[in-house]
């Protein structure tokens, strides 16, 4: 292994340990190591593998330790950078996700969770509320994202809101252009309504694969479109986690350090030990390593593309919708009472007015939950 492989990977398994606060926030720390501290790029260079980023589904910031590591040492540091990085993360998870299975049940622990729930939604609404305000820009928007949300309410499957969504989007954004292209019309276009089907299936190791690889390859935008996914496919499909679960495997992922995706490290671990949280990081994080690899050379044709570029502004229009919807779904069981909707109130108070980092938020509600439970008692 070169001295880059190796530098790449102690650069990135120090922030897979300490990166805090999301992607915006990873993505400052990346900059100012990589670009003030190391000069492994130029400020251009590093903003054009950020704008690449956007238009590969995945984790941002783990696809721009994916990007950084093969500039800094080919293949090999295209492996190092990303493995530093979720690993750590990955290792801190599994931990968090083995005591909550041992003391999940407790009256303690319940309560923790019981006030951790409404700070989650809070962190939901902000970051609804700063992707939006790049990507709801007129009326066409503001439609397909109100669409995408009550659609998603009568129970059309989240892949066809994505991308046929996406693909309405395109055709209206350049229907001027598919007139100019064909004078006669067009033939009618029938998007395909599949709708969820409740039930409960048996746990099995392939299909929870398969699940998180499908996230993984399909999934655009903030890592908290994340939820949306898993709502429908392991509590709406498959039936194997209850909404309470979801909500503690957010609040879990956002606690600790890198990528949120390693919310699949929890899940995995709860529903299939150790082996699950195993395979289910690996599944959502490959299809990132492989989308990387493949985008370089394609990246800027996309996006000068008319067409292409109108697809993808779709598909993050409609990502935001179904987070959107997804979080109302959460909202409703967690906002029980005075004190969660006070909680909530407040969450939202200190991330809109006051920029509060969204780890000390939730470290705050842990605590205040503690402390009820104690009056409690």
């Amino acid at each position: 292994m070169n001295q880059h492989v190796l530098e790449v990977l102690a650069v990135f398994t120090k922030f897979g340990f300490t990166a805090f606060g999301g992607p915006a926030a990873h993505v400052g720390m990346f900059r100012q190591e990589v670009v003030d501290k190391r000069h492994w790029v130029t400020d251009e260079q590093f903003m054009d593998l950020l704008g690449a980023t956007n238009l590969i589904p995945g984790p941002n910031s783990t696809e721009m330790t994916i990007h950084l590591g093969y500039l800094r040492a080919g293949w090999q540091g295209m492996l190092a950078g990303g493995l530093g990085f979720t690993l750590p993360a990955m290792l801190i998870v599994l931990f968090f996700s083995y005591l909550y299975v041992k003391v999940g049940a407790t009256p303690q622990a319940g309560s923790l969770f019981y006030a951790i729930k409404p700070v989650v939604i809070a962190i939901i609404i902000q970051a609804l509320f700063i992707l939006g305000r790049k990507s709801i820009k007129d009326l066409l928007t503001i439609g397909l994202g109100l669409a995408v949300v009550i659609l998603y309410f009568l129970g059309v499957n989240e892949l066809i809101l994505l991308f046929g969504g996406a693909l309405i989007f395109m055709l209206l954004r350049n229907w001027r252009r598919l007139m100019n292209l064909r004078p006669k019309g067009l033939p009618v276009l029938f998007l395909p309504w599949v709708f969820q089907t409740a039930g409960s299936v048996p746990f099995s190791m392939p299909v929870l694969f398969l699940t998180f690889l499908k996230i993984g390859a399909v999934l655009y935008g903030s890592g908290y479109v994340l939820i949306a996914f898993l709502q429908g496919d392991l509590v709406d499909r498959l039936g194997w986690l209850t909404q309470k679960q979801l909500i503690d495997a957010i609040a879990i992922g956002q606690i600790t350090p890198g990528p949120l995706f390693t919310t699949a490290t929890f899940i995995g671990y709860l529903l299939g030990g150790l082996p699950g949280g195993i395979v289910a990081t690996v599944a959502i994080f490959l299809p990132s390593y492989f989308f990387v690899a493949i985008s370089n050379p394609l990246i800027p044709k996309v996006r000068a593309s008319v067409w292409a570029g109108s697809f993808l502004d779709g598909v993050i229009v409609a990502s935001l919708g179904l987070m959107a919807a997804v979080c109302i779904q959460l909202a409703l069981p967690a906002l029980i009472d005075p004190l969660t909707v006070i909680l909530f109130g407040v969450s939202l108070l200190l991330l809109f007015r006051f920029h509060v980092n969204t780890t000390w938020l939730i470290i705050g509600a842990a605590i205040i939950g503690l402390i009820y439970s104690w009056v409690k008692l």
